[in-house]
């Protein structure tokens, strides 16, 4: 006989797999095969150089930026200044003095 965990909700024991979950017939409750499966992993950003970002850091734009909706360019060696990072098509999240908020691509970005 197979050796599955008793149901976390009713403490069956009369629990079965089912795909990628465990399955209690007696209060349908279910459950996925393991714990670390459930933990959602940390998505990574990295720069044009392959740096990993992180909220706070600082960065350099490397290529000049037409801004969306107007006629400004956030110029090559802009320092972007406490950037976080979002999900999504723009990975940052910023202000750009002389700009404002704005949202960035992490592959047109260098850490500094």
């Amino acid at each position: 006989m197979s050796n599955l965990p008793n149901c976390p909700q009713c403490n069956s024991e009369y629990t079965y797999e089912d795909g990628s979950h465990f399955v209690c017939p007696e209060c349908a409750h279910e459950w996925p095969l393991q714990a670390e499966a459930a933990a959602e992993e940390k998505r990574v950003v990295r720069d044009a150089n392959g740096n990993e970002l992180q909220d706070g850091d600082t960065v350099t734009v490397i290529k000049d930026l037409k801004v969306k909706g107007s006629s400004s360019v956030v110029k090559v060696g802009t320092k972007v200044k406490n950037i976080r990072l979002v999900d999504g098509d723009h990975d940052i999240d910023c202000k750009i003095d002389g700009i404002g908020a704005m949202g960035l691509k992490s592959e047109f970005v260098k850490k500094a």
